[in-house]
């Protein structure tokens, strides 16, 4: 039994992590946290970058001091972050995905599309999609 969830250093991000933390516990399945950027590594610079390291690691304490099994991975690979969550629950043949989601204005949805909406309608799983306090 798998969940994968969706991972962005958001109140968005930390909500999809907790609810997703908390299925597995009820559920004792292992917990595939996913955080996924297309351009890769030329869209950070050397602080960005550390950062970033820096939360996915304590991401990672977290779910080992709650005593989930777990997996923590950065994908890079020019893929949408939909295309990447999509993939990888197929891959591990996942019971379901969790997301956050945010509000967006209607023309935002247009312009920028929607990672949320695609994940949604093409993943051959469920999604539970989880909104920020």
């Amino acid at each position: 039994m798998a969940i994968v969830v969706g991972y962005v250093a958001t109140r968005e991000g930390r909500a999809a992590l907790k609810r997703a933390a908390e299925e597995c516990l009820l559920r004792n399945a292992k917990l595939i946290v996913i955080s996924s950027h297309r351009g890769g590594s030329k869209d950070f610079d050397a602080d960005e970058a550390s950062q970033f390291e820096a939360e996915l690691a304590r991401v990672a304490r977290q779910l080992e001091d709650e005593g989930l099994e777990h997996e923590v991975r950065t994908l890079v690979r020019g893929n949408d972050p939909a295309e990447d969550l999509i993939s990888v629950a197929e891959a591990e043949n996942a019971d379901f995905i969790v997301i956050g989601l945010r509000r967006r204005s209607p023309v935002g949805k247009l312009i920028l599309g929607s990672n949320a909406q695609r994940i949604l309608l093409d993943a051959s799983c469920p999604v539970l999609a989880v909104k920020a306090e």
